[in-house]
């Protein structure tokens, strides 16, 4: 391979899905033993983490006024390094708040690097390749992924490191990408020149549904699928981890597989597969009294993920180029809406009724699998749903102007 090959904007997106997969699999995989054990939450406390850890998510948008300043390239290489230091510090705050502030520190470089890797995604490559592309991103970070859940289980049954070390070592691989990013990787010419607002179209409304209740789902996963796996069933770090070792085997090969299914069945028929298959596995979380069960059902839950490639690639199709980075922005502001509010709710709501939370969750998944069934077939500008109300292109529900 050239060095103009492997300098491409496809390698520098994989690699900084890579570098984030791999610090998050660490984060995510001593999350709940670090919290019960270490910390001692209980559902209630576990619930506000995640709410706090939401609250960049919801500010998003932000990115905007930051992209006034900054390149969008650098920025997402900047956001991957403020992430990788978040996660390499969590171990050394081992109190109630001091797991609070390194996880908002970690959460501002999460989803500012999310927003911008999407963007960029959109912007540089084809439509017909999206889906294959961003296939390719979740397999480089399945990938990651299975390199560090491997080594957080050796290193956890036979050499009993301590999380400290641990978070260190999976903060360290992200920034070290990061600095690569910066130095080796040339800025990348966008054809289309975005949008410098806050902008909200009414003909998007079916994409902005889709991605709020995508966000609502995203969290009965998140935040009480692997607590159940802790607190009801016993599970420790290298139980845990050991089952995300196996869902990111399987999606390394998986994820690829599905872009190009999306690419060949559609955004409509690939989201209602989803979605029907959520609403089964969350009313089957609500009564399992198993443990392997409980662990299968977290295995198909977590395959379900590739699926939401569909809501993206169907933006793609029906979205003004110059729109991409704006409405990124505002799509995760969008998404976590409700990802500020279902933690703690539902933290209550857990210590009482631990089902009720994933029935929710079933009554969810039945509202997304609705408004899938709402996506054309081949959808475009101008055949953006197959029934409810059309707008103009032009037809701005919200618009701030900052520029």
């Amino acid at each position: 391979m050239t060095t103009r090959d492997w300098r491409s904007p496809e390698i520098l997106l994989m690699i900084t899905a890579a570098a984030w997969g791999a610090g998050f699999a660490v984060w995510m995989a001593l999350l709940n033993n670090f919290a019960v054990d270490i910390v001692n939450f209980t559902g209630k406390e576990i619930g506000i983490l995640q709410s706090l850890r939401e609250v960049p998510g919801l500010l998003a948008f932000t990115v905007i006024f930051v992209l006034m300043v900054i390149a969008e390239q650098r920025l997402l290489v900047l956001s991957l390094l403020v992430f990788g230091i978040g996660v390499s510090i969590t171990g050394f705050f081992p109190t109630e708040y001091g797991f609070y502030f390194t996880t908002v520190l970690m959460s501002v470089g999460f989803h500012y690097h999310e927003t911008l890797r999407q963007s960029l995604t959109l912007q540089l490559v084809s439509k017909e390749r999206a889906p294959l592309v961003m296939g390719k991103q979740l397999s480089a970070q399945a990938f990651a992924s299975l390199a560090v859940y491997g080594v957080i289980y050796v290193t956890t049954k036979f050499l009993g490191l301590e999380f400290a070390t641990l978070y260190a070592l999976g903060g360290a691989v992200s920034i070290f990408a990061a600095l690569v990013c910066w130095g080796a990787f040339p800025q990348f010419h966008v054809e289309v020149i975005q949008t410098k607002k806050i902008i909200l179209r009414k003909r998007y409304w079916l994409y902005y549904a889709l991605t709020f209740l995508a966000g609502a789902r995203r969290q009965i996963f998140m935040v009480f699928a692997g607590f159940m796996m802790v607190e009801k069933f016993g599970y420790d770090v290298s139980t845990i981890t050991a089952l995300y070792l196996l869902n990111h085997a399987i999606n390394i090969f998986l994820a690829p597989r599905i872009g190009r299914l999306i690419s060949h069945w559609g955004e409509r028929k690939a989201l209602v597969f989803e979605y029907s298959g959520l609403v089964l596995v969350f009313i089957a979380y609500a009564f399992v009294s198993n443990a392997t069960l409980a662990g299968a059902l977290y295995i198909i839950d977590h395959l379900f993920f590739a699926f939401a490639i569909g809501i993206k690639s169907y933006f793609q199709k029906i979205a003004n180029p110059k729109d991409m980075a704006a409405t990124a922005s505002v799509s995760f502001t969008i998404n976590h809406i409700a990802a500020v509010v279902i933690p703690v709710v539902f933290g209550i709501l857990w210590l009482t009724s631990p089902a009720s939370v994933f029935l929710a969750g079933a009554v969810m998944a039945g509202l997304s699998l609705i408004a899938s069934l709402n996506i054309p077939r081949h959808p475009e500008p101008g055949n953006e749903t197959l029934k409810g109300p059309r707008f103009p292109e032009d037809d701005v529900l919200i618009q701030t102007k900052i520029a």
